[in-house]
């Protein structure tokens, strides 16, 4: 069965706001009576393609892998008495400071695999637990404008050096039974940005009339989840949020046998945001 609900998809940016969203391909079709998710997880993240956040930084930091190194000084050691040796100082290995920015690697702030979780199915050919930096996703986006007009690359490009992007994270995680599926990208770029991206989406989702409305995130206001747009009788169904915690965006994708178990999101989800809370993500 088809599904044939409409998904929008924004158009290309301007260099310092959001793009207006453009209606984009049809929904992905499901199976007649499937009775897990699909195991490949492009499908989980396709979600992502429907939201203006996945366009403008899904589109950039989608490609590419290597170890970030973050120019964050180390903690300084503290001074001891005159002759005595100086008293070693563990660095904290991530955090987040008092300005909301973050240090350490994304993959020790994505949240760990829970309790009745393992590692889910890889993400592309990058693996399911993965940081991405932004040395090759810069040349792996060059490599993508060029199927673009250059008035419209031109502008992309600028876009990008603005967002003066660090990295991004994705971890991906299945449930013991295999019927949940869930992906976790933490996307590391301007403050100002990310707020603006993540207010953008919310409007978005919300106002179009294309996407059902989501579980809320208690204790997270800057959080919101909407569903994929899907029939009633769909046996998959498919569900995104996304949040700003300060130079991060993040964002869960869910795809899962319906009715989805939204308490069980809601759960994983707040263990991520309280994980980046600021200040000083809690190891």
């Amino acid at each position: 069965m088809t599904d044939d609900s409409v998904t929008a998809t924004p158009a290309t940016p301007e260099p310092a706001t959001p793009p207006t969203p453009q209606p984009a391909a049809p929904a992905p079709e499901f199976a007649p009576a499937p009775q897990q998710p699909r195991p490949a997880s492009r499908r989980l993240l396709r979600a992502g393609a429907a939201t203006v956040a996945a366009a403008l930084v899904g589109v950039v930091i989608g490609v590419g892998i290597i170890k970030t190194q973050y120019d964050d000084p180390a903690p300084a050691t503290v001074a001891g008495p005159a002759g005595a040796p100086a008293p070693t100082v563990t660095p904290t290995p991530f955090g987040a400071k008092s300005n909301g920015s973050h240090f350490g690697s994304l993959r020790d702030l994505l949240l760990p695999v829970p309790a009745e979780f393992e590692l889910g199915p890889d993400e592309g050919g990058y693996g399911n637990d993965t940081e991405l930096g932004a040395g090759q996703i810069s040349d792996e986006l060059d490599a993508e404008l060029q199927q673009i007009p250059k008035d419209k690359r031109d502008r992309l490009r600028s876009y990008w050096e603005g967002l003066h992007v660090k990295g991004t994270g994705v971890r991906t995680y299945r449930n013991s039974d295999g019927t949940l599926v869930v992906g976790l990208r933490l996307r590391q770029f301007n403050q100002q940005e990310v707020q603006r991206i993540n207010e953008y989406t919310a409007v978005f989702t919300g106002d179009t009339g294309i996407f059902r409305s989501g579980p809320q995130i208690p204790g997270h206001p800057e959080a919101h989840c909407y569903l994929m747009p899907a029939p009633p009788s769909a046996p998959i169904d498919y569900l995104e949020c996304s949040a700003a915690e300060g130079d991060l965006l993040v964002v869960m994708s869910v795809e899962g046998v319906a009715p989805l178990p939204k308490d069980k999101i809601v759960g994983l989800f707040t263990m991520q945001l309280d994980r980046l809370a600021s200040p000083g993500a809690s190891v």
